[in-house]
């Protein structure tokens, strides 16, 4: 077996693509999308049909303006993940607007939006995961939506509170980001890391061991890989989700996988119980430079995103 099929033996490798060619080539059981990779793929001539259906679909709707914009977005992002969810047998997640990441109320309004539209196309609440910024406000939303049975997926996670916090309010997964990590402290300490002292590959391993250690059953899904190096080491995670070029060259190699996480391992532990309130979740998030830079760059660039969906939109409308 390849690298990427002895992989998906203890743990479920996630595409991090809007790309159908490669969800369909590497098989994966989930599959993850933002604004960002949206964006790219409606640049891309196989997929700006999709622009241009919504546009169609939605030229009867009687809205105007920013909500006519908003709307036609909506759809877009769900006719993406729909078109997705034929193609994987799991779910797909889908980011909400990353400048609601401090408004409780916008979070869970557009999740129950996007929810919505899914239901319309016939998918059911279990197979979309809903992106929202692991910020104080993100969790309180992702909170609220699991008690109304929409299941979030917390992004833009560089930190242990922000896992905690986001354990404690039963969100469905998390999404703590390897690659971002590992630039920040390459960038600081002027060196290259590599397997285990990679502190992005820490970062998530300790996160997984302090679920697993403390019974939580909030999933962890490594993100933002730089290089097939550090998914290797963090092999056994419960979900791993992957570039098509990283899916690529992992399926091109031969050489034995070891499994590096596993609840077995994490159980026995030392671990200390970290207790939050806001108060001691905002000094211990503004504590870690990297995880406080890297959260407020990752929602200014998923917000950027937005915004070029947006400019895209409006110029197809006033054509």
């Amino acid at each position: 077996m390849n690298q990427l099929e002895q992989i998906k033996k203890f743990t479920t490798v996630v595409a991090d693509t809007g790309d159908f060619e490669s969800i369909r080539q590497f098989a994966p059981t989930d599959a993850t999308t933002n604004p960002s990779l949206i964006y790219a793929a409606t640049q891309k001539e196989n997929y700006s049909h999709f622009l241009d259906e919504v546009l169609t679909d939605r030229e009867s709707s009687g809205l105007t303006g920013a909500a006519q914009i908003d709307d036609i977005i909506e759809h877009l992002l769900v006719r993406f993940g729909t078109a997705i969810l034929e193609i994987v047998p799991g779910r797909v997640s889908t980011e909400t607007d990353a400048r609601f990441s401090f408004d409780v109320a916008g979070s869970i309004e557009k999740a129950r939006r996007l929810v919505k539209l899914y239901k319309e196309q016939g998918i059911v609440r279990e197979r979309v995961l809903i992106k929202i910024a692991s910020t104080w406000e993100g969790i309180a939303a992702a909170e609220q939506l699991h008690k109304e049975g929409i299941k979030c997926n917390m992004t833009l996670l560089f930190s242990l509170p922000q896992a905690v916090r986001a354990a404690e309010a039963k969100v469905q997964l998390i999404s703590p980001f390897v690659g971002r990590i590992y630039d920040w402290f390459k960038a600081a300490n002027k060196r290259d890391y590599s397997g285990a002292e990679d502190p992005g590959v820490h970062s998530v391993r300790e996160i997984y061991t302090y679920y697993k250690k403390f019974g939580y059953e909030t999933e962890v899904m490594g993100a933002s890989f730089r290089n097939t190096g550090q998914i290797l080491e963090l092999a056994g995670c419960d979900l791993l989700t992957i570039s098509p070029e990283l899916m690529q060259e992992l399926s091109e190699s031969g050489e034995a996988v070891e499994r590096k996480l596993s609840p077995e391992q994490a159980k026995s532990a030392n671990v200390k119980r970290l207790n939050l309130d806001e108060k001691k979740f905002r000094f211990l998030l503004n504590e870690d430079a990297m995880a406080t830079e890297k959260t407020a760059e990752g929602i200014r660039k998923f917000a950027a995103d937005i915004v070029k969906l947006e400019k895209l939109v409006a110029s197809k409308l006033h054509r």
